[in-house]
């Protein structure tokens, strides 16, 4: 029997609403949840003819700080490093690429907020 925690249904849930919300942007979903030994990513997009690396933060509250908060240097490094990984393991060559980060306010009650930083680190 597999138990899943409330926290990881949270972050999926997050993670299906910052998808929507950048398709909605008009940006492609190339990949969701995708892993290899360094890591994962949560999100791979294309904007136009750049790939975007996207981390999605979600919190139930400001309680423990923002989402972005969650984002700091080691993590912006490994995201760079999982892009290349991304890009040579999909043989993609694209003309640029960046990282943004979703952050996602849910507390299951009112209406999610989402916020959206591109091109971080």
């Amino acid at each position: 029997m597999v138990l899943v925690r409330a926290k990881d249904i949270l972050g999926r849930e997050g993670e299906a609403l910052a998808a929507a919300f950048l398709e909605g942007l008009g940006m492609l979903v190339l990949d969701r949840n995708w892993r290899c030994n360094e890591g994962e990513i949560d999100i791979v997009a294309l904007d136009g003819n750049t790939l975007v690396v996207a981390e999605v933060k979600t919190r139930r509250s400001l309680d423990y700080g923002h989402p972005f908060e969650a984002v700091g240097p080691g993590k912006l490094a490994r995201l760079h490093r999982l892009s290349a990984s991304w890009c040579r393991h999909h043989r993609a060559n694209p003309q640029s690429s960046r990282v943004d980060v979703v952050g996602v306010l849910h507390d299951g009650v009112t209406a999610p907020q989402l916020e959206h930083l591109r091109g971080v680190g």
